[in-house]
């Protein structure tokens, strides 16, 4: 280990390059009912996966992680063989921070570099290839920006991904709206996350019901009109019925909302002013709830995703 605790001698190369269109998931390192998975048993369909979640620790901006022993590893290091084993076939395993619980609080210089010391650690440690920021309770764009910049100038090639809820990307002066564009650069993708919200304004001014169509493509139009590239534009949605409160897309309706923006087929009553060929897909919550539904998502979506043009 450095003496900036970023970088380890040793430490795996992270270079496995996300897909022009991909498709995210989220591995629940807990029982909260839905399928029990090793990252082993989450389906290649999947191109980032993102280990839910990093813990706060007494250090303010600190970041651990421990596995769940409800998930039923053996030990540290076949959980990290299995990161290894889904690099090798091409895939990005992340460390996502926060989730509905998350207590990370990143909100000055002191936090900040906290937070960039320790996720290089875990990076280091467990070989992610990168972070993902899915903090519900509040984040600070000034402080985000600069800890997500001191890990990338470490790590060139991070893969970085933010799960804001829909609320949080309403408008480009939103904090969580801020932080993507201040790392633009370097940001992999937004995968917001359209469900528990209820209704929500779409970039035309209109309301639009969470679930449908219309509220997928109306509110990514927000995104995709207020400063980020498609590429960097997923649409994130629950799994199953059973994995949130509301707002369940089935495969079917996140396809047609895949098509309405990528060609302009299959919209509901919201069409937008352009196509975005290069949206980067699809994300659900979780691979576990996935699983538990029979895979729908990963068959579905998945090869949905991986046929766009």
């Amino acid at each position: 280990m450095t003496s900036t605790g970023l970088v380890a001698a040793g430490a795996p190369p992270r270079t496995a390059a996300v897909p022009e269109h991909a498709v995210t998931g989220y591995w629940q390192n807990f029982d909260n009912g839905a399928t029990v998975q090793k990252l082993k048993d989450v389906p290649d369909a999947y191109d980032i996966i993102a280990v839910s979640f990093a813990e706060a620790t007494s250090v303010p901006g600190g970041l651990d992680f421990h596995l769940d022993p409800a998930v039923g590893y053996a030990s540290a290091d076949a959980f990290k063989a299995d990161i290894r084993a889904k690099q090798a076939a091409g895939k990005s395993v992340i460390i996502s921070v926060g989730g509905e619980k998350g207590a990370v609080s990143v909100s000055d210089d002191a936090s900040a570099k906290n937070f960039a010391d320790s996720l290089g650690r875990l990076m280091d440690v467990y070989g992610f290839d990168g972070v993902d920021i899915d903090l519900e309770n509040g984040l600070d764009s000034t402080y985000m920006t600069k800890a997500l910049k001191a890990v990338h100038a470490q790590h060139s090639d991070i893969v970085v991904t933010m799960a804001p809820q829909t609320i949080d990307m309403q408008s480009p002066q939103n904090e969580y709206f801020r932080t993507a564009l201040n790392i633009k650069d370097f940001l992999t993708v937004v995968t917001t996350q359209y469900y528990n919200s209820g209704s929500m304004n779409g970039c035309d001014g209109k309301v639009y019901s969470q679930g449908t169509v219309d509220f997928l493509t109306s509110l990514a139009c927000v995104q995709l009109e207020g400063g980020l590239a498609p590429s960097q534009v997923v649409i994130g949605v629950p799994a199953s019925s059973r994995a949130a409160g509301g707002g369940y897309a089935p495969p079917s309706v996140v396809n047609a909302a895949l098509d309405c923006l990528t060609q302009g087929k299959n919209c509901g009553s919201f069409k937008p002013s352009k196509i975005y060929p290069g949206l980067r897909g699809a994300m659900a919550w979780s691979t576990n709830w996935d699983a538990a539904n029979g895979g729908a998502f990963a068959g579905q979506v998945g090869a949905h995703v991986h046929g766009l043009p």
